[in-house]
Formats: C-alpha cells, sequence, structure tokens
C-alpha cells in the first residue's frame, strides 16, 4: 500500500501501512484545551406537553446529564484510539424545545491532546437517554446532527462552527 502524497491530508490515526495506531502526543505541549459539542434529540409530538404530566420530566433531563457526564469519564473505553485524560472540567445542559431537546456538552482539558470525543459522547449518550425515555411514546424519536461547535487549544488554535451548523468553521490561531 502506498502512502498518500506529500503534503496531502491524512487520517492521524492510520499509519503509513493502513493500520490503526494511537497517536503519539508525548512531544505535544500541554495546553488548555476546550470542546463543545451539541446535538438535537427529535420527536413528533409535543414534547413539553409529556414531560408537563404528572410525574413530569425533571428527573429525565437530570438522568439525562448526569449520563453525559458519566459517559465523558468513559470516552476512553468506548473509542479505541481516545487517549485517557483526567478531565478537569465539563458540563452538560439539555433543554426542553418543543419537538425534543437540545443537548450541548462542554469538556475541558490541560494535556496535549484534545477533548472533542469526550464533549461528542457526553452529548451523544445523555440524548440516548433520552431517545429511551421516548420510545414509547414515539419510536421514531431521533438523535440529529451530533457535532462540534467549538474547540480550542493546542496547534491548531481556535475553531468554530458557522452559525448555519454546517461543516467547514473557521479556525484562529492562538
Amino acid at each position: 500500500m502506498t502512502g498518500p502524497p506529500p503534503g496531502a491530508p491524512r487520517l492521524t490515526h492510520i499509519d503509513e501501512h493502513g493500520r490503526a495506531h494511537m497517536v503519539d502526543v508525548s512531544a505535544k505541549p500541554v495546553t488548555r484545551r476546550v470542546a463543545e459539542a451539541r446535538c438535537s434529540v427529535r420527536s413528533v409530538g409535543d414534547v413539553r406537553a409529556v414531560l408537563a404530566r404528572p410525574p413530569g420530566g425533571a428527573d429525565l433531563v437530570e438522568t439525562a446529564r448526569i449520563a453525559g457526564i458519566m459517559a465523558a469519564k468513559r470516552t476512553p473505553s468506548l473509542v479505541p484510539l481516545c487517549h485517557p485524560l483526567l478531565l478537569d472540567g465539563f458540563e452538560v445542559d439539555v433543554a426542553v424545545v418543543a419537538d425534543g431537546f437540545a443537548v450541548r456538552a462542554v469538556t475541558t482539558v490541560a494535556e496535549r491532546t484534545g477533548v472533542e470525543m469526550e464533549a461528542l459522547t457526553a452529548c451523544a449518550t445523555a440524548a440516548l437517554v433520552l431517545v429511551q425515555a421516548l420510545l414509547d411514546v414515539d419510536p421514531g424519536a431521533s438523535v440529529e446532527d451530533l457535532s462540534v461547535w467549538h474547540k480550542s487549544g493546542g496547534r491548531s488554535g481556535v475553531w468554530e462552527r458557522p452559525a448555519d451548523g454546517r461543516g467547514g468553521g473557521r479556525t484562529e490561531s492562538s
């Protein structure tokens, strides 16, 4: 197997032989790194109305938040090539919207590698808890638009997803 042409973009977790490998980050400097991920849980019907009926949905939202936090800490157990990190901080927010939920996770670390996977894993897991709860009333409930919205730290500086939520984004060196 031949490698990509010199200067061509390549996947960092694939070696020159096409095999998966864990990236060696030992030569990178420790910097403060932050990542924000977001996703939506969509459901037909009015989720607010379902949650307003007794016994209510406050515990559901809190359970989803806690599940997201727990998942962020377990990311290397779920994503094979992800470095284990001692996370310095994270938050998971779940907001009830008319057609479901908006989920947001922010992770922070002082390390040699980023925390995007931890933010994405937190978001996805919180969303799955919400989908599980909705399945009885809406078997078509779905997780949508899981993506990184912000990342900062390290060599690449700051990256922001455009306000329209599409790919691309812009990077500013720090």
